[in-house]
């Protein structure tokens, strides 16, 4: 165990009480890692945002169990302060308090620069204190140190442009950007040398979207450089007015240490390559990777990118940072295997499909042993979970954000808005993205998961309408009016799918004094509950959709208001075969049938026994009365051997969802 753990876990002997108060102003306590050894040993922890809702599940959940002298977990309240004295006095009474606090923790480094960090990085840092920091830093040196123990940076010794490329490219390919404070501290120190003056260096540091769009279109015109003419693949030139207010970056692709990370970009879908009809003879051979001639190269791309991720999948210890960022890889690898010439994909087929086994295989295990911690995750620096979402956007509006609109398009798995995104690149090029993920909740029903996203609550906070989505606009503008909004600043629209409602919709977010909108665009999951091709087929039929313009316009159109503009989903979806429809079941959607939903133990295990792939697993959140049956691998609840595409279940393509800021280049 690393010092960081036992440093921690030494504030939590068990049996010294039942009830625990973690004063921790910092969020310490809220790590991933740290809540699943607290959770191994006997402990949840429960984070206290809400008096009400806290005090329902302690009384419910806890004191009760206590008082029958039930075994149950002790409890740590979690408090984001230092101030205790607003508790109760019941809780303070019979408590073992608790104080954390990244200032006792890292006792030599700026407690200010330390809490820019995210939790991911933490650990690390306690480990580097430990060994090497021998005396007390303050602001300037803190920031040196971290850059040199964490991020391995020494901008110091950045002198030639390949050298600043090849920081770029690891930081950004690790999903390791720089916080805001060190990206200012890299831009100070490399901005006093002549070759990097007119770069915007602390925004290339920080921003990954901006450092990708730059690179494809020095690739572009590296290519070009070399007499390598084309186009990205499926996309026409883009007009002369943007082509002229292009920054015109130059990228050393020809250095070895630059070209191996350009490669695995290329790869995995992160950049793009060009459409050529020709290629030259006599470039170099590693250069073809980012250049389509044919069809089978295409093909040759998505083979190569299916085998990367296939070496590289996340494990049984990993973060839910890394399931996000392979979520996002798929989704890439994904969109070009249905771009494919079904002939050429059908011969990609089985490896597609062992992929997604080998995926789905270890995610069901990483699920069971950390899902339960991901609903108590900090949410600042993003959401984990959908129902975080709203609580995110209130931060963004305290940090000047003041019009938001969040925009969820029903049942859009990853690899669809990787087709929606191209579209956009194809025909609006003015319009640019910050793209994340997040996890839905389970069972991936839209009762539960679009529910929990608009409300911010867990299910077992609204289990009296767990089966439909009625209450939805109530659920939002309350979420917005306990956060400081009147009623009038707050809307909430649904049905929204085609061209002729936007003008209505434009005057209803033209009102003044509208500060938020939640919008729900159906079209994706009227899409995928009709399917019969696939979803090969909802490609297609995506495409169509796209054609007729709404997805720019509505995206322009909000921009053009004013309002910041945020796009999730509430679940995903997943080609799957019938086993069968049970009987029995309380919660089974027409078309997303992965997971039927039980009040009674008895009619749970009787399914269970009936279709032994299922799965039974127990998810904390949900209601306590409701008990869900997962269908096994990609299988479904419907008549035997019928081909659907569905959702409920628990697969990547499913559970992991995009989280994207839509913004103008």
């Amino acid at each position: 165990m690393s010092l960081w753990l036992e440093r921690i876990l030494n504030e939590f002997p068990s049996d010294l009480a039942r009830l625990w108060i973690a004063a921790d102003p910092d969020g310490v306590l809220l790590d991933e890692q740290l809540l699943s050894v607290l959770r191994e040993r006997g402990f949840e922890v429960l984070p206290f945002e809400d008096s009400v809702v806290f005090r329902a599940e302690y009384e419910e959940r806890y004191r009760a169990a206590w008082d029958r002298n039930e075994q149950c977990p002790e409890l740590v309240l979690h408090l984001r302060s230092t101030e205790t004295g607003a508790l109760p006095w019941d809780y303070l009474s019979q408590a073992r308090l608790v104080h954390l606090s990244l200032a006792n923790l890292f006792p030599k480094l700026s407690p200010g620069v330390v809490r820019q960090l995210g939790p991911e990085h933490l650990e690390a840092l306690f480990e580097a204190q430990s060994k090497h920091a021998s005396q007390s830093l303050g602001e300037a040196a803190t920031k040196e140190f971290i850059l040199t123990h964490i991020f391995r940076l020494a901008p110091h010794l950045i002198v030639r442009t390949e050298e600043l490329w090849r920081e770029l490219l690891r930081l950004h390919y690790r999903e390791a950007a720089l916080p805001a404070v060190l990206a200012k501290q890299v831009a100070q120190i490399l901005g006093e040398q002549e070759a990097f003056k007119n770069l915007p260096i602390e925004e290339l540091f920080e921003e990954k979207s901006t450092v990708l769009r730059l690179v494809q279109n020095a690739w572009y015109r590296y290519l070009d450089s070399l007499g390598v003419l084309g186009l990205r693949v499926n996309e026409p030139l883009p007009d002369d007015d943007f082509v002229k207010n292009l920054p015109r970056i130059e990228v050393p692709f020809a250095h070895p240490d630059v070209r191996v990370i350009v490669e695995s970009m290329f790869r995995e879908g992160t950049l793009h390559p060009l459409s050529v009809q020709c290629i030259p003879t006599g470039i170099p051979e590693w250069l073809k990777l980012g250049i389509i001639q044919d069809p089978a190269a295409l093909r040759n791309l998505v083979l190569e990118g299916i085998n990367s991720l296939t070496e590289t999948l996340p494990t049984l210890i990993s973060s839910h940072r890394e399931w996000s960022q392979l979520a996002r890889r798929f989704g890439e690898i994904l969109s070009r295997f249905h771009a494919l010439e079904t002939v050429r994909a059908e011969g990609l087929r089985d490896s597609m499909a062992e992929l997604q086994r080998l995926m789905d295989d270890r995610l069901q295990a990483w699920v069971v042993k950390h899902y339960a911690d991901l609903p108590s995750l900090p949410v600042a620096k993003g959401p984990v979970m959908v129902h975080h979402i709203p609580r995110f956007l209130s931060l963004r509006r305290s940090a000047g954000e003041d019009k938001i609109v969040l925009l969820v398009f029903d049942g859009l798995a990853v690899d669809q808005w990787v087709h929606l995104r191209e579209h956009l690149v194809k025909f609006s090029p003015k319009i640019g993205f910050e793209e994340g993920a997040c996890f839905a909740w389970l069972p991936t029903l839209t009762s539960v998961s679009r529910q929990a996203l608009f409300s911010g609550l867990k299910p077992r906070e609204f289990a009296d309408t767990l089966e439909t989505t009625a209450q939805e606009p109530a659920q939002w503008s309350r979420f917005w009016q306990d956060h400081g909004l009147r009623p009038a600043e707050v809307l909430y629209r649904k049905g929204i799918k085609r061209v002729e409602q936007l003008e209505e919709l434009e005057a209803a977010l033209s009102k003044p004094g509208l500060k938020v909108a939640g919008l729900v665009v159906d079209t994706v999951d009227e899409i995928v509950h009709g399917a019969i091709l696939g979803k090969r087929g909802i490609a297609k039929q995506l495409d169509s959709w796209c054609e007729s313009g709404f997805v720019e316009r509505l995206f322009g159109s909000l921009l053009a208001k004013g309002y910041h503009v945020y796009l999730t989903a509430d679940h995903g979806n997943v080609e799957a075969v019938g086993i069968g429809r049970p009987s029995q079941g309380v919660m089974a959607e027409t078309r997303g049938e992965r997971v039927r939903g039980y009040r009674s133990e008895v009619l749970l295990s009787e399914s269970a026994t009936a279709y032994p792939g299922s799965l039974k697993l127990e998810i904390a959140g949900l209601p306590a009365n409701f008990l869900p049956l997962f269908a096994g691998a990609r299988t479904a609840f419907v008549p035997q051997g019928e081909q659907v595409v569905v959702h409920g279940g628990l697969s990547v393509e499913e559970l992991l969802v995009p989280f994207v800021k839509i913004t103008r280049n």
